[in-house]
């Protein structure tokens, strides 16, 4: 059986009407506690960083989105008089005629980079895992296409893909095959932009999937071999489920790299012949800046909608990492 013990109240009497009442409880003052010399440097190592995020992340994405709500032209962009005119721009957006392809090509363009940069990532981090003879200068050698300018990169592709001179076209010549207008057909100009693309983003896979790999235990493989687990056995039951948060990441990494691609695809076709590999990166800034009378408002438009297609799947990731957790 619990006791409760009550302490008898000191505090001094006071009488009132002849009648003794107790004294109220002395007034708490509040006591400022002056930052410490330690919170002084946590301030001061976090005010180089939030300044850089509203300069350059926070400050940009409001003039974007202004800029998707008012009419603006030259001189208004100038003088910053432009009229407000809500969600006109985004219903041009919509209407116009390359809304549909450009987002059938922004989807294509996104989806088999992804896969195949991924898949190929993948296979080499497991092939370098073996630890053989070379393979640490080897995989030093598959990060030059990463390591390059873009727009060295895409210069070559452009330059491999010519139907004339092409090393590509020449290559097929041997074996027999016709050439390919890879720039300048409407049915191939989407491919020779994904080709280059997966060839520069497949050693970013590699790099970040073989450090998850590293991260898995050898004694592992070890026991499923010795339990009579075949390779694909080990790779399918081991490898891909704790590489998981690993391939996550990658992928979203990926994802919103993928598709905010534009000096790709710029340098190698400007999004042609016929909007035959425009995007919603490459048509964004033919509308703000690649015409004589520039249209701020829908480019800027257009620029949204990147934005939150890239929060939309972070906002998907966020989610299913908190369901792994929490399982």
């Amino acid at each position: 059986m619990n006791r409760t013990t009550h302490l008898p109240d000191r505090r001094p009497a006071r009488v009132r009407n002849g009648t003794a009442t107790a004294a109220p409880p002395p007034a708490r003052i509040a006591i400022r506690r002056r930052p410490t010399s330690q919170q002084w440097a946590a301030w001061g190592f976090l005010a180089p960083v939030t300044l850089y995020l509203a300069l350059f992340y926070a400050y940009p994405l409001y003039r974007n989105l202004d800029l998707s709500l008012r009419h603006y032209t030259v001189r208004s962009f100038v003088q910053g008089d432009a009229p407000f005119t809500g969600l006109a721009n985004y219903r041009t957006v919509f209407d116009d005629p390359t809304f549909g392809p450009a987002l059938t090509h922004t989807v294509v363009f996104t989806a088999v980079s992804l896969v195949f940069q991924y898949a190929i990532g993948l296979a080499l981090a497991v092939f370098f895992s073996q630890h053989f003879r070379l393979s640490a200068t080897l995989r030093a050698l598959f990060l030059v296409p990463w390591l390059l300018p873009l727009i060295v990169s895409a210069s070559t592709w452009s330059w491999m893909l010519n139907s004339d001179s092409g090393v590509v076209n020449a290559a097929l010549h041997a074996v027999g095959i016709g050439p390919v207008n890879w720039l300048t057909s409407p049915s191939w100009s989407l491919t020779s932009v994904i080709i280059a693309n997966i060839w520069i983003g497949v050693p970013f896979n590699l790099v970040v999937l073989y450090s998850g790999l590293q991260a898995i235990p050898r004694s592992l493989y070890e026991a499923a071999a010795l339990d009579g687990a075949g390779a694909w056995q080990r790779f399918r039951h081991i490898t891909l489920p704790l590489l998981r948060p690993v391939s996550a990441i990658t992928l979203l990494l990926g994802l919103v790299y993928t598709l905010k691609v534009f000096d790709i695809i710029w340098i190698i076709t400007k999004g042609g012949p016929a909007d035959s590999s425009t995007t919603f990166a490459t048509w964004s800034y033919r509308l703000g800046f690649g015409n004589l009378l520039p249209a701020f408002g829908p480019g800027a438009a257009v620029g949204n909608l990147l934005v939150v297609a890239a929060l939309v799947f972070g906002l998907v990731y966020l989610k299913v990492q908190r369901k792994q957790y929490a399982s």
